[in-house]
């Protein structure tokens, strides 16, 4: 793996050792060190946060880079070496083993121990928190590899081979879970959560419902090309049920600017390279805010007006000028924002509600960005809302999805959540790709293209991950590797 050292890893557990306020020795360490506890030592108090940050430091920190990159926040910089291979599409099967590695052995291992053990002891709280992440976790790698091990997965040496499971099918046994999760009773005295364990809401049940039901509602819009009468069913039914959805982020916040305990984008790419010099603002993302003048690039770039390399062009001249991608250590690692939740919301009501509430929820989704960047006063949104953000209340519906998601990509670029654009961007197809490349007088802002320096043929971006090396060199059910350009299940 090209990106997340050993010592990164160490620091997720450091952190939550830190936020739990318990001794090292106590510790629980899923690669089964002799000097820590194993799982049958455990309890769902040290797993559950210890899975949690499993999950943030990997989606946090690999996948937010190669998020970032791709749906074109920021580029790598020119003369610079450290991720050309993914700004060039140059992805091989060895890249992301760890990722891989850590979601499954720390991540999802946790996630089923503490399923498991909530059921036993009918602690619904932490059954439901369980398979929310558990959904989310599962979900992340769905998308990005369309088929993984799911059924006969975390077996032990019951099932050292297991298949791999198509993505729909997941998806279906994934909401079907956090639907059980659902129905428990959350007022019984067994379901205390110790507040410090959960990292995400501090032991709020309603907030984690919330969460499962905005993670449900995503699910379900990731299937309207795929499977568009279930994805309206299934949405329909949670509106007219009255499923409450996030107000706030479903987030960890939890991070210090000190070695092994910070956010771990900044971990890995400032911190232990030992230089911010790596990732510059990208055009795309760039001109599209400077054309309209949004105030987001002093947050994102330093500068209302940045400089700008164009995607990929990092073999290229007179950049030098060009400003990194803005980063702090204590950044917050965002599994859904508000603003995402909101914006989710006002595609759901376009597509299938008529589109009475879709404008309302698209202002709520658009201003909730702008707040989670900016608290001066006077760039709240409220102006471009009224002028070049207006929702196209009066356009058709395409043109409605198409407002809403390139909103979507906009906020994406804070909080390490920029995975969701390169996401959302294969199942609709926005922002659109430009004909031309960015430095066309005829480019216009906004519109991703294709990197300067692609490996790929004519014309082609990536939609998916290959299968890691770690998994297909063990695994004799694992799928032949499926070209970068193939779309998951649910692409457009």
């Amino acid at each position: 793996m090209k990106m997340y050292n050993k010592k990164s890893l160490i620091s997720v557990f450091l952190l939550s050792i830190l936020l739990m306020g318990v001794s090292c020795k106590k510790q629980l360490d899923v690669n089964q060190n002799p000097n820590v506890p194993t799982l049958s030592q455990g309890n769902v108090d040290l797993v559950f946060p210890a899975a949690v940050l499993a999950t943030v430091g990997k989606v946090g920190g690999d996948l937010t880079i190669l998020g970032g990159l791709w749906s074109q926040v920021f580029t790598q910089a020119a003369l610079a070496n450290q991720y050309r291979y993914l700004d060039s599409y140059d992805v091989k099967s060895t890249d992301f083993n760890a990722s891989w590695d850590v979601l499954y052995s720390s991540g999802l291992k946790n996630y089923k121990y503490v399923i498991d053990q909530a059921k036993t002891s009918q602690n619904w709280s932490y059954y439901l928190m369980g398979n929310v992440m558990n959904a989310y976790t599962t979900e992340i790698l769905v998308d990005l590899y369309d088929q993984i091990p799911y059924f006969e997965a975390l077996q032990g040496t019951a099932t050292l081979q297991p298949k791999f499971d198509d993505g729909f099918t997941i998806y279906k046994d994934l909401i079907a879970r956090i639907d059980t999760a659902l129905t428990k009773d959350f007022t019984v005295s067994t379901n205390a959560v110790t507040s410090t364990a959960d990292l995400v809401f501090g032991g709020n049940v309603n907030k984690w419902i919330a969460f499962a039901n905005t993670l449900k509602l995503k699910m379900y819009l990731r299937m309207v090309n795929a499977q568009p009468a279930l994805a309206q069913s299934g949405i329909t039914s949670m509106i007219n049920s009255g499923a409450v959805f996030l107000t706030v982020d479903a987030s960890v916040t939890n991070f210090a600017d000190i070695l092994d305990k910070d956010n771990p984008f900044f971990e890995q790419n400032r911190r232990s390279l030992n230089t911010p010099d790596n990732l510059r603002a990208s055009t795309t993302m760039v001109s599209w805010l400077v054309a309209n003048g949004d105030p987001r690039a002093i947050a994102y770039y330093g500068s209302a007006t940045p400089l700008s390399e164009n995607q990929g062009d990092f073999a290229g001249a007179g950049y030098g000028s060009v400003p990194d991608f803005v980063q702090s250590p204590t950044d917050p690692v965002i599994f859904i924002s508000a603003a995402e939740s909101y914006l989710l919301q006002a595609e759901a009501d376009a597509r299938y509600m008529g589109g009475a509430k879709a404008q309302g929820l698209y202002n709520k989704g658009v201003l909730a960005a702008f707040t989670a960047t900016f608290t001066a006063t006077g760039n709240n949104g409220a102006s471009l809302l009224a002028g070049v953000y207006a929702y196209p209340a009066a356009g058709t519906l395409e043109q409605q999805i198409e407002a809403i998601v390139t909103q979507k990509w906009a906020s994406f670029a804070h909080g390490c959540h920029m995975l969701e654009g390169f996401f959302d961007k294969n199942r609709t197809g926005y922002p659109r790709t430009s004909a031309v490349y960015s430095n066309s007088s005829s480019y216009v802002p906004g519109q991703l293209v294709v990197s300067k320096n692609s490996v790929l043929g004519a014309g082609l971006m990536p939609k998916r991950l290959v299968f890691p090396f770690d998994e297909t060199s063990l695994n004799s059910n694992a799928p032949a590797l499926v070209p970068i350009t193939t779309a998951v299940w649910w692409g457009k």
